[in-house]
């Protein structure tokens, strides 16, 4: 069975992120054909095209650690009906310089969690729009909407809801097969 590497970028910075939390606990539901490493988006400089000429070295850094991955799993808390600024700017790294797009043709899949009901449905979606673009390919289903954040995990941020485990581990499985028909071989 072929291990498959996969850079997994949260969209919040928050220590105590539920985002953060999420992906910690997809870490540990993942099957085990699936490698997944959280990947720092937190110390990029912010995108300047100017920069291009001799790139900061967190850039090089992560534009290497998407070009190794095999796939790519995104989440995201939603901030006035969009994505952090920070996911924003790593996609744009990440896209550049022109020509040279680290994230094209990579399988990905995105999970929004937020406190609301709302789940972060549109940061979902506006992030969808900006992967169609660098040409990353997103499982469309199923899809993945987390509320209700704050009652999911204990004070050590364990995941305790059966139901959301349930969802995720499931999820994880269809992420594979998605990893597993479009990985790049």
């Amino acid at each position: 069975m072929k291990k498959y590497k996969i850079a997994v970028i949260v969209g919040s910075l928050r220590k105590e992120s539920f985002n953060l939390k999420t992906a910690k606990a997809l870490i540990a539901l993942a099957p085990e054909s699936l490698s997944l490493e959280i990947l720092n988006i937190a110390d990029l400089p912010m995108f300047n095209e100017d920069l291009e000429a001799t790139p900061p070295n967190e850039w090089v850094t992560f534009r290497e650690q998407i070009i190794a991955a095999d796939g790519l799993l995104f989440l995201t808390p939603e901030y006035n009906r969009s994505v952090p600024a920070v996911l924003k700017n790593a996609i744009d790294i990440g896209s550049r310089p022109y020509g040279k797009n680290s994230w094209n043709g990579k399988p990905a899949a995105i999970v929004s969690v937020s406190i609301g009901p709302i789940s972060g449905f549109g940061a979902n979606h506006h992030l969808r729009q900006s992967l169609v673009f660098v040409n990353v390919h997103t499982m469309a289903q199923p899809e993945a909407y987390i509320g209700g954040a704050t009652a999911l995990f204990d004070d050590k941020g364990k995941l305790i809801n059966d139901s959301t485990k349930e969802f995720l581990s499931g999820f994880m499985e269809a992420f594979e097969k998605w990893v597993n028909v479009n990985a790049q071989q």
